[in-house]
């Protein structure tokens, strides 16, 4: 990995940006309704306008992540889509344009990171966004805009899976599926700093990288059985869920007695509560909870280079649609993400 000298909390000139007043309407993409990724579209839209403790940010990246391709394909959060046409994305790193107030700590001209709480508000696929002031936090100043827009949804999510719900420390057996995806690159990472014992899966062509990343075993989901290799788990982190090879339910008999078993993915295995008591063990899902608090701690981890985020393609904002059909392809490295404006 790459260590990184700490930043200081407090901006330095290098770290804003001068601002103008946004338009009346900016690009974005938007869709009609549920479908596949050719419903992607761009389009003029108007700017929103911030609220109380709102900030207006410009977007110059933001993130892609399968929530927003199962969103947009009538699964995910589609059923709390408002009204369409409708913009998708959570995450992004951008530059403040209007501030709630002239004493509030981020100004114009600063440069943050963060979650929108789409799909109560407009997404990220677009030049502007409101966004909460507790949902940001200032970009690291070692990331790019492009690296920074990969990191809010999925390392939020693993925080949130590895430190405050398997309560990571050392000698801590934990077992990740999908190591290497976005939320999973990240989960791997935070679990080897906390001192967990981590074994990964993913396929052959990540399994060097999984080691690099704190894995302290890695293995090739097509060609071993992990059962056969791993048990007397404490945690299972799934990021796969039981609809491909029961992966769900394989992973209850390598946890220990009173083990956690974490399922993520949306819709991934209804049965999971039932089957986990049976099997004597503990289970919940997890939902990602836009915390600035926490993402301004990413950030400083990500800054000493004690974890790092992997962006494995970039698309421009208008090819949106390409970029879902990456992810749609599964096996990303990381994160695939939208360039959206110049920085």
């Amino acid at each position: 990995m790459r260590f990184r000298p700490l930043r200081s909390a407090t901006p330095t000139a290098s770290d804003i940006v001068e601002v103008t007043a946004p338009p009346a309407a900016m690009r974005a993409v938007v869709y009609d309704g549920p479908g596949d990724a050719g419903v992607l579209r761009e389009a003029d839209i108007p700017v929103p306008e911030p609220a109380l403790s709102e900030l207006l940010v410009r977007v110059v990246a933001a993130g892609t992540n399968p929530i927003d391709a199962k969103t947009r394909s009538g699964r995910g959060v589609s059923g709390q889509i408002p009204e369409y046409p409708s913009t998708l994305g959570f995450d992004f790193s951008g530059i403040v344009v209007k501030s709630p107030f002239e004493a509030h700590p981020l100004q114009p001209g600063d440069q943050v990171f963060g979650m929108v709480p789409f799909p109560r508000s407009g997404g990220t696929y677009a030049e502007y966004v409101v966004v909460p002031t507790l949902s940001v936090a200032r970009k690291p100043a070692s990331l790019s805009h492009v690296e920074a827009a990969g990191v809010p949804l999925a390392a939020l999510t693993a925080w949130g899976l590895v430190v405050e719900t398997a309560h990571a420390h050392e000698g801590q057996r934990v077992l990740v599926h999908a190591g290497s995806g976005g939320v999973g690159h990240f989960a791997v990472q935070l679990a080897a700093y906390f001192g967990a014992h981590v074994t990964a899966t993913g396929s052959d062509g990540n399994l060097g990288w999984l080691r690099e990343l704190g894995a302290s075993v890695a293995i090739d989901y097509a060609t071993t059985r992990f059962e056969d290799v791993v048990g007397d788990v404490d945690v299972v982190i799934d990021l796969v869920g039981n609809v491909h090879d029961d992966t769900g339910a394989r992973s209850l008999g390598v946890l220990r007695p009173g083990g956690l078993y974490i399922m993520v993915p949306t819709g991934g295995w209804d049965g999971y509560a039932d089957a986990a008591a049976s099997a004597g063990v503990r289970a919940t899902t997890y939902k990602v909870v836009p915390d600035g608090s926490v993402l301004a701690t990413l950030g400083r981890l990500l800054d000493s280079g004690a974890i790092q985020v992997y962006i494995d393609k970039v698309f421009d904002l208008a090819h949106a649609a390409d970029a879902h059909r990456e992810v749609e392809r599964g096996h990303v490295r990381g994160k695939v993400v939208l360039s959206v404006t110049e920085a």
